[in-house]
């Protein structure tokens, strides 16, 4: 499954939730907490399962943005949860606040 621009997608390992702001990874699978995770309009209720303890480290933050190295993926956190978020196998970092200009 390709993600595109405003869509939800949820974890299957935790609560976490996340809308995707910028996505220019082509077909790359996100993952939370090791698994792939999906769309929830496409399910009744998320299963559970189980969760790579690699891929726990941080969690995810409420209202937080994620995102990769490189800029081509932007994904805003709705729900947080424990598992770590990851595209391609690569763990995605917050999203600093870029500093706003000296006002002298």
């Amino acid at each position: 499954m390709t993600p595109r621009i405003g869509m939800m997608l949820a974890s299957t390992v935790d609560n976490t939730s996340v809308v995707v702001v910028r996505w220019a990874a082509g077909d790359q699978e996100v993952t939370c907490g090791g698994l792939p995770m999906i769309d929830p309009t496409q399910v009744d209720s998320v299963p559970q399962g189980p969760r790579d303890p690699r891929h726990s480290t941080g969690g995810t933050l409420l209202g937080k943005r994620y995102a990769s190295e490189d800029g081509t993926v932007e994904l805003l956190c709705t729900k947080p949860g424990s598992g770590t978020l990851a595209v391609g196998g690569v763990p995605l970092v917050v999203k600093s606040a870029k500093p706003l200009p000296a006002s002298d």
